[in-house]
């Protein structure tokens, strides 16, 4: 039978490498623009000054390395069955890297969204400020760690609280972000 509780609570938990990556970005980045200052055919920047390498790469390598910091931890309080991204040392690897590299791949994904509808850079985009860091996130997961993904999200649960609890958890962290004058608007 499914523990719904502990559903929630392991889906949260084993996404935080997703969550922390995209804030890692905003302080890793600044240097390199990803679109280098160019324009997409529709005339408008393809991703804007905001999405650069140094954040891309940087805060993908931070949610990597936090990954492998609670993996860490579970194995020290003896909780790494309940709790795993994988069997072995590359599967976990694989399973990082794909969550990391998603979450921002999903945040890049977002910008060009909204570049195309007319939101600037720091506009508020709702749901693609939140969401597609998140949906990338979970196909760079089927695509990579199919298992690990099945094991935690695909009973729905997971996923549905990811979703859930993103949006109030992305907008405190923009808050925090920007009262440490680490981002110009605070969502």
């Amino acid at each position: 039978m499914l523990n719904i509780p502990l559903s929630i609570i392991e889906a949260f938990v084993l996404f935080i490498p997703g969550f922390i990556a995209n804030p890692a970005a905003v302080i890793t980045g600044g240097h390199f623009t990803m679109d280098g200052g160019r324009n997409f055919f529709d005339g408008k920047r393809i991703f804007g000054d905001g999405k650069t390498w140094t954040g891309y790469f940087g805060g993908s390598l931070i949610g990597v390395i936090s990954g492998f910091l609670l993996t860490g931890i579970f194995l020290l309080f003896g909780i790494s069955g309940s709790f795993s991204y994988g069997n072995t040392f590359p599967a976990i690897l694989i399973t990082l890297l794909a969550m990391s590299f998603g979450s921002l791949t999903g945040d890049v994904t977002g910008s060009f969204i909204k570049r195309r509808i007319g939101i600037q850079r720091g506009g508020k985009g709702s749901l693609l400020d939140q969401w597609p860091f998140v949906l990338v996130s979970f196909l760079f997961l089927i695509i990579f760690s199919r298992s690990f993904f099945m094991a935690y999200y695909g009973n729905i649960i997971g996923a549905i609280a990811i979703l859930v609890i993103t949006p109030p958890l992305h907008r405190a962290v923009n808050i925090i972000g920007y009262k440490m004058k680490k981002k110009d608007v605070p969502w």
